[in-house]
């Protein structure tokens, strides 16, 4: 229950720090974090319930050190991270002031005034926007697949013939390239301003993989089918989470964006979980085709988004050039280009 608004909080927030294109490799390094800890989960696991005292379940001892940390970690974030930089204790003041500048830049008002309100016509507004709600259908195909595969990639590699420690151990490096591909993507992403076609991109891929898992029984085609799909699905992910951010039109649109595609996207693993029964082995066809088929409708929906948005911004530079032939000066008005003043474009 906690994590549900964890997820979702802390793209958010850093909506509050950075500017649209400065976010992606934000989120990016942000939920890289997910892929990072599945390659050492597995190795992790082993060394924490082996060699210890019987008096206390192995599943109790796992409990114990993974949630120590995050106890630590909460009280710290409590006590030192601010809700904008602009009040952020560890900058200097000059380093505030140009925290203020760059939050007026955003939105037209300093971030303290952007704390603790919520405009509900903004909510209502962006609720009835097609753009927040396709979002969250990308995030639910991705969520099929996301939540299947370090659940079931063991024992997947298990009914390629390896053994139960040898299937722990080569699960590791299809993370780690996943790790990796979160930040280079988000970061092209945010530097080309393509965050659509990249997301398309990574589901062909991460749909290849897994058609290659689904038809093919050769052991090192199948592995390299698992290098594809775990590049493909977290990766697109870390782009759609940022791409929801970058196209609403104000921190309270923003919010409800990203509570619905977390309220939609989290209802894939409901699914994803379920696709890979026992009986199915050792190949899982009907799993992987499931999880190839989101994926490739995933690449779909990001097309129909991507091409909605194009529609979107040719209106709003029809809009800009109507104030610009009216003989107003609308770059001087105090709706920040965030917050689709003068100038705002979707990212694409």
């Amino acid at each position: 229950m906690a994590e549900a608004g964890y997820g979702p909080g802390v793209p958010y927030l850093l909506s509050f720090f950075y500017k649209r294109h400065e976010l992606g490799l934000r989120c990016g390094i942000f939920l890289s974090a997910a892929p990072l800890a599945t390659t050492f989960a597995g190795a992790l696991a082993y060394g924490i319930t082996s060699g210890h005292p019987a008096h206390i379940a192995n599943w109790r001892l796992l409990f114990i050190v993974e949630g120590l940390p995050s106890l630590f970690l909460a009280a710290l974030a409590f006590m030192y991270m601010p809700d904008s930089a602009d009040t952020a204790k560890f900058l200097t003041e000059e380093e505030r002031e140009v925290a203020k500048m760059r939050a007026i830049q955003q939105t037209g008002s300093e971030g303290t005034s952007r704390i603790g309100r919520v405009n509900f016509k903004h909510v209502f507004m962006s609720l009835k926007d097609i753009k927040t709600w396709l979002p969250p259908l990308m995030y639910f195909s991705c969520n099929v697949s996301f939540s299947s595969l370090p659940v079931f990639l063991p024992t997947i590699l298990q009914n390629m013939g390896f053994t139960a420690i040898n299937a722990q151990g080569l699960s590791a490096p299809p993370y780690f390239l996943s790790f990796i591909m979160c930040i280079l993507t988000t970061w092209i992403a945010d530097k080309t301003r393509q965050r659509g076609l990249m997301i398309i991109g990574l589901s062909l891929v991460a749909g290849v993989g897994y058609v290659l898992l689904a038809t093919c029984h050769s052991v090192g085609v199948r592995y390299f089918g698992v290098f594809l799909a775990a590049a493909g699905v977290f990766p697109a992910i870390s782009n759609i989470l940022p791409w929801t951010i970058n196209n609403q039109g104000s921190d309270s649109k923003r919010g409800a964006g990203i509570a619905l595609l977390n309220i939609v996207g989290q209802c894939g693993p409901l699914l994803g979980t379920r696709v890979f029964p026992a009986g199915d082995a050792p190949y899982y066809v009907k799993g992987m085709g499931i999880c190839a088929g989101f994926m490739f409708f995933n690449a779909l929906l990001a097309l129909a988004l991507r091409m909605y948005l194009s529609w979107e911004n040719g209106r709003f530079e029809r809009n800009d050039e109507a104030a610009r032939q009216a003989g107003t000066d609308p770059s001087l008005g105090s709706i920040g280009l965030e917050n689709e003043g003068y100038g705002f474009r979707n990212f694409l």
